[in-house]
């Protein structure tokens, strides 16, 4: 998963899915599941630092500015997500806005009460 999303940021292994697929598309056309890829990095990364992670829920919203990944869990894990400062979410939304960048979308990512 993780050495997924960093070729996909780095733009390494789109000739490699552009051969496997053979038609020519880069590997964010040929895929056509990238925001499904960037909620199971979402997922993976807070299902990672929480104590609870079966009560963790994900849900991608539609909105006019672009898409919206949404993180729902409990609310002693907030902090754990959040991070000192807004250090880890500012983090992880870096990533996701980076790797929607260069497919030319917006995503954000927010943390629901």
């Amino acid at each position: 998963m993780l050495k997924a999303l960093l070729n996909f940021l780095t733009g390494n292994g789109s000739a490699a899915k552009s051969a496997e697929t053979g038609n020519g598309k880069t590997g964010s056309q040929a895929s056509g599941g990238s925001l499904h890829d960037l909620e199971g990095f979402v997922s993976y990364v807070v299902c990672a630092l929480v104590d609870n992670p079966g009560d963790v829920s994900i849900r991608t919203e539609e909105t006019e500015e672009g898409c919206s990944i949404q993180i729902s869990c409990r609310k002693e894990d907030i902090g754990k997500i959040v991070g000192k400062r807004g250090k880890t979410i500012m983090a992880i939304r870096s990533l996701v806005s980076g790797a929607a960048g260069r497919q030319r979308k917006r995503v954000s990512v927010e943390v629901l009460d």
